[in-house]
């Protein structure tokens, strides 16, 4: 895909057009308050630039996974309200999305006024990509604005068939995540590495299979590093892996052999005879696992091979920790590594890119988020780019008219 065929409404004259904005709004809600605010902390900006040019901005979101249309516990309302807040000024909330209550909110926003509606999801015509919920909704605006790109990876009304309906741009959001994925995946500085791990090799194949082709080193970590010893012989105790896909780990290493991309796995382990908080946890060679413990994290050695690797490469993608990162004491070699890559980040000797909710979640514990040179807050749809997918709603986008 060409990604110079995305347009921003930079230059357009929004005054008192009706933008519809495709946000992601999907964010926990407990006990009825916003827990977690960081999504909506990065539309802010995006947000107030297009209210400040006057545009009358309604935003459209889906949350959660209503089963039966219209449920209450998965209203959009307290993340309006919290949007307001963080907003610095009052946010209208329509009861609906389409129809009257729509209609009636958007008519009377103002000049530089912002709404919510209510959750796409209530409407099966959202998930179904209907061409008439989707006309429903382009009804209520004069310009698409999709900046949602954690939602891209889905065919549906709002986020594809809506594209072909309105004069459609990219949002700053959208932008700032394909600029940089594209600056690690497409247009790297070299050398390059990407830090992969997590629980199972199954749910990463295509991401593995993909980047051993274009990253110079590959780093294995968490319960899918564990497959990938047992495939090379070594013991790993009650360690967690996938024996039936040992042959698959073998491939992997062997196309990136002969794509010149080197796969680094652990050399020093730390072990416990459980996953618990507060387990009696000691760090062992890898070929020495016990044979009655399970590996959980990653040892000091290894944390200092792999931060000699990432010192000399200029580009660095991170999916995935490297241990039972939940749990003390396994949460330390994630950290290590997380604090390693960030100090070089700051330094200006490296461009890092992260993203999956694990690593976000990880980096948070380490306290270097910031630091990063980008992180995404998407899940599904950044995995589908790491695996070469075009998304469905990144394509609409491409082809839409402007």
């Amino acid at each position: 895909m060409t990604f110079d065929k995305f347009k921003s409404t930079a230059g357009l004259d929004l005054k008192g057009k009706r933008v519809l904005v495709r946000a992601d709004l999907n964010v926990p809600v407990e006990d009825g308050k916003v827990s977690d605010a960081t999504r909506l902390e990065r539309l802010v900006p995006g947000l107030t630039e297009l209210a400040q040019r006057g545009a009358r901005v309604v935003v459209i979101s889906h949350f959660g996974r209503p089963q039966d249309g219209r449920d209450p516990r998965l209203s959009l309302a307290p993340v309006a309200s919290k949007l307001g807040e963080l907003l610095g000024q009052p946010v209208a909330f329509a009861a609906d999305c389409v129809g009257e209550p729509a209609e009636r909110t958007v008519a009377s926003l103002p000049p530089g006024g912002i709404a919510v509606l209510e959750n796409l999801r209530f409407h099966k015509g959202e998930e179904k990509n209907d061409p008439a919920f989707a006309q429903r909704l382009a009804a209520l605006g004069d310009v698409f604005v999709n900046d949602a790109f954690a939602a891209a990876h889905r065919a549906h009304a709002s986020t594809a068939a809506l594209a072909g309906l309105l004069p459609s741009y990219a949002g700053r959001l959208l932008l700032g995540e394909i600029n940089a994925l594209n600056s690690v995946l497409e247009n790297p500085k070299r050398p390059t590495a990407a830090v992969i791990g997590g629980a199972k090799v199954s749910s990463k194949i295509p991401v593995l299979k993909n980047l051993a082709a274009k990253v110079d080193t590959l780093i294995v970590g968490g319960g899918m590093a564990n497959t990938f010893l047992l495939a090379q012989g070594c013991k790993i105790g009650k360690s967690l892996a996938e024996p039936d896909l040992a042959q698959t780990a073998l491939e992997i290493i062997g196309e990136a052999k002969e794509r010149r991309c080197q796969v680094l796995l652990p050399d020093d382990v730390v072990v416990a005879e459980r996953l618990a908080a507060g387990a009696t946890a000691r760090t062992v060679p890898v070929l020495e696992t016990p044979a009655d413990q399970m590996i959980l994290d990653v040892g000091p050695n290894t944390v200092a091979r792999y931060s000699g690797v990432i010192e000399g490469t200029k580009t660095l993608l991170w999916n995935g920790p490297l241990g039972a990162f939940e749990v003390e004491p396994f949460a330390r070699g994630t950290i290590a590594l997380a604090r390693a890559v960030a100090k070089l980040t700051k330094a200006g000797r490296l461009v890092s890119v992260a993203g999956g909710g694990d690593t976000v979640a990880a980096l948070n514990a380490a306290g270097v988020t910031e630091d990063f040179s980008y992180v995404s807050t998407a899940g599904g749809a950044f995995l589908e780019w790491l695996e070469g997918r075009e998304l469905p709603g990144i394509v609409a986008l491409a082809q839409a008219r402007a």
